[in-house]
């Protein structure tokens, strides 16, 4: 059914001079929406753009959504239904023309590495398998900027809650970059509270032999300290705005791009952030402000169901065709920061680890799967099946005071005795300690 005609001008008080955006509300429910993202940067490398639809616009909520770090139009991986086999091409006024690729599905990679230049105007087309072509308006980049410090402090924020904020500084000496947007990188180093020299391995496992099954259960000394100490990795999911329009001089100072709880496992030890600041004209900060609007509000899209978001991508003589999307051309910088838990908390408690860590035991063995008599049950997982889907990791020997059901042998989550379950084994090469 097509829904009444709305519009609805969203002024931001930013700047006067920021053009507002229509959000029109004439949407056929039948219609599946476009969505387009796309940053080119001035980094010399094959840039991305993400093509997906989502199956129910209002099912989307901030809440549970998982958005893609540079620009969180994405919606959750069960909702989103990603675009295949589309052609995609950029163009510069230069006449050079950039082909993208399907690497993997909904996203494309350009053929060939290529930096956004400045001052040079390029153009997305996207022609889609059923036959749809868009196509954005001409857009450039004028400003560049610079970071000149990204540092840790330690603070409460708004809610009263204790942590470290990760401040940025920066400034720029061109009068047209007044709108930033950033991004981060943060790895932070795992340590297994409950690693042991010695594990679990299981072989010749038949969980259907009769009368009983069958298997080789073995305790057996580990050749390095594998899985001891590991490196996670996260990307931000949220928009990051700043402006710097109303100062007297273009600086940025103290700009918080994160809070991290002191109770956030990920500082237990040392932590890495890298910060990228993106130059934003004033028409994609406006998009992307008002998208961040929407997302505060509790729902993505459920706050402009029905409707659409306008940004600079339409399709070519179809307005029934719907699109949610920018196509930004950006110069970004970047910084890496380092702290360690102790700089900030010294002589304080850690934070607790990702998950629970405390001695459990069950049986080594269990019934055949393929018995058909009586058997009696209330015990958890036996030994062999918890270590068959890799689900645990050797603790020592059971004394038979642990556990409900005791067995020979005391484990714990594999998490706790694993860390590769929550980071990489392998250091990264830019780490420092």
């Amino acid at each position: 059914m097509k829904k009444k005609l709305l519009y609805l001008v969203l002024l931001l008080s930013v700047s006067g001079c920021i053009e507002a955006f229509i959000i029109d509300s004439e949407i056929n429910d039948s219609d599946s929406t476009l969505i387009v993202e796309a940053t080119l940067t001035n980094e010399l490398k094959k840039q991305k753009i993400f093509l997906s639809r989502p199956s129910d616009f209002a099912s989307v909520n901030v809440e549970d959504s998982i958005f893609d770090p540079v620009v969180k139009l994405r919606p959750i991986p069960s909702t989103v239904v990603y675009e295949p086999n589309a052609v995609v091409i950029v163009n510069d006024d230069t006449g050079n023309e950039y082909r993208f690729s399907e690497s993997s599905p909904g996203t494309y990679t350009s053929d060939t590495a290529f930096a956004a230049e400045q001052g040079v105007n390029y153009e997305l087309e996207v022609n889609t398998a059923d036959g749809t072509a868009y196509r954005s308006t001409p857009e450039s980049y004028q400003g560049s900027s610079q970071i000149d410090d990204v540092h840790p402090f330690r603070d409460f924020n708004e809610q009263g809650k204790e942590g470290v904020y990760i401040y940025v500084d920066g400034s720029s000496s061109d009068p047209d970059a007044k709108y930033y947007r950033y991004t981060y990188e943060e790895t932070y180093k795992i340590i297994a509270p409950e690693w042991r020299k010695e594990d679990f391995v299981l072989s010749n496992y038949d969980p259907c032999a009769l009368p009983l099954i069958t298997y080789d259960l073995d305790i057996i000394e580990r050749e390095n300290e594998f899985g001891k100490v590991c490196y996670g990795k996260q990307l931000s999911a949220y928009i990051i705005q700043n402006s710097t329009l109303n100062l007297q001089n273009n600086k940025i100072v103290r700009f918080p791009v994160r809070f991290l709880d002191r109770n956030n496992y990920i500082i237990s030890h040392r932590y890495s952030i890298l910060v990228k600041q993106y130059v934003q004209s004033s028409n994609a900060y406006n998009f992307y402000r008002i998208l961040n609007s929407f997302s505060s509000s509790g729902s993505v899209f459920s706050s402009i169901q029905p409707g659409v978001l306008e940004g600079n991508v339409s399709a070519e003589g179809n307005a029934d065709k719907k699109v949610l999307g920018f196509f930004e051309l950006t110069p970004v910088v970047e910084k890496r920061a380092y702290f360690n838990y102790v700089d900030l908390f010294p002589n304080e408690p850690h934070p607790d680890y990702a998950i629970g860590c405390f001695p459990r035991s069950a049986p080594e063995a269990h019934v055949s799967y393929c018995f058909t008599g009586l058997t009696g049950g209330g015990c958890p997982l036996s030994i062999v099946e918890s270590v068959n889907i890799n689900l645990i990791s050797y603790y020592g020997i059971n004394d038979g005071t642990v556990g409900i059901c005791p067995g020979p042998y005391v484990f714990t989550y594999r998490a706790c005795g694993d860390c590769t379950v929550l980071g990489a084994s392998e250091v990264p090469e830019f780490w420092m300690e």
